[in-house]
């Protein structure tokens, strides 16, 4: 029988979301961006934030990253609340837990390609930070594009950098940002086979924003957003 107490056992959510409200300051007033979302997310489990543009997707996400810090409401990332720590506490749990991937790819110019991948492994502290590096690039088809820089890449390669930086510290969460905005069609369609095949091969509990109906029908669920609200929580066809 398994020990319920090893130390790999995780009997928490990936993300608990509770009660989650966010409000801006304006001239006019106060504007509120999210309001009274609430939703827990499992580990290894695919979700797509979907909505209309202003919806808040991009501010939920901020939040559950703890990028940004909510008006109202708590957000647990494996069962730590990020609202407990401060701005160190939270670049610690990223560090150690969360990758990232935007729209605009968000590569340093002035690194390589591999010192793109190994700047999160260096930032940790990792010994070997260019073995892994080497390893993943070889796995998204970059193993001969290691020393170009990202002026050097096409679109489609410089976010296969950014999938291979965000998965290198094998994450347990994964966020992403329109993964697929700035590419076209078919070059889209590679990096979401290539994104979901690195999810499905580390395990990794994958939550990520978009506008494409054909990404996230790809996720087991689907949240969809409405004027700051959570309207629908269910399968792919929301």
């Amino acid at each position: 029988m398994a020990d319920s107490t090893a130390p790999h056992a995780r009997t928490t959510d990936a993300l608990q979301v509770s009660r989650l409200g966010k409000r801006v300051a304006l001239p006019g007033g106060e504007l509120t961006i999210l309001e009274d979302v609430s939703f827990a997310v499992g580990h290894g489990d695919t979700v797509a934030i979907v909505g209309a543009s202003g919806s808040g997707k991009s501010t939920l996400l901020s939040l559950l990253a703890g990028l940004d810090t909510p008006s109202d409401g708590t957000v647990a990332l494996d069962g730590e609340p990020l609202s407990a720590l401060d701005e160190d506490g939270r670049a610690r749990v990223r560090g150690e837990k969360v990758g990232f991937v935007f729209q605009s790819f968000q590569l340093l110019p002035s690194l390589t390609a591999l010192e793109n991948a190994m700047l999160p492994l260096e930032l940790r502290g990792d010994a070997d930070a260019e073995g892994p590096a080497r390893a993943i690039l070889d796995k998204v088809g970059l193993g001969q594009r290691l020393g170009h820089y990202p002026r050097q890449l096409s679109g489609g390669e410089q976010q296969r950098v950014a999938l291979a930086r965000a998965f290198v510290t094998a994450p347990s969460l994964l966020f992403a940002d329109e993964p697929t905005g700035n590419l076209d069609t078919h070059t889209g369609q590679a990096i979401i086979e290539l994104l979901f095949a690195l999810n499905a091969e580390a395990g990794t509990t994958l939550v990520l924003v978009t506008h494409d109906d054909h990404l996230a029908a790809r996720c087991r669920r689907v949240l969809r957003l409405d004027s700051g609200r959570l309207v629908h929580d269910g399968g792919a066809q929301a």
